[in-house]
């Protein structure tokens, strides 16, 4: 399989209903997977349910949910999804993450306040890697 057609099967991939697709070959697998908010989400506290808000006390990361590039604005010419010190709602975008030319938008996981944004506009990230800092409320 090319680049291209790899390229093309993500884009389907990304307009079907499907949550997950495994392709498999002698020579390769591939397998994608969206709409599930848990993994790209997990705060840094484990044992936090998905559903559950933290400890409006505790201070919390929302961490790379894939290897990419970090965007904190929509476009260069628009405003940052989010700026230190607001208070955003559940499911409201903090940052989009780009891997292979495909944008992925990554919600907030409950109501929060914006305590800091851990990665510059266009800077690499690793999966798993803190992006952005955050207080329950």
């Amino acid at each position: 399989m090319i680049e291209q057609e790899i390229y093309d099967l993500m884009e389907r991939f990304g307009r079907s209903g499907l949550s997950a697709l495994k392709l498999s070959t002698p020579d390769y697998t591939i397998e994608l997977n969206q709409g599930g908010s848990a993994p790209a989400l997990a705060a840094s506290q484990a044992t936090q349910s998905p559903d559950a808000c933290p400890d409006a006390e505790a201070a919390l990361t929302v961490n790379a949910p894939m290897v990419g590039t970090f965007y904190s604005r929509p476009s260069p010419e628009q405003e940052p999804f989010v700026k230190v010190g607001d208070t955003i709602r559940k499911g409201q975008p903090l940052f989009l993450l780009e891997a292979m030319k495909m944008m992925s938008e990554v919600p907030a996981p409950c109501d929060l306040v914006v305590e800091s944004v851990l990665k510059a506009d266009g800077a690499l990230c690793s999966f798993g890697e803190p992006l952005l800092r955050y207080r329950a409320v």
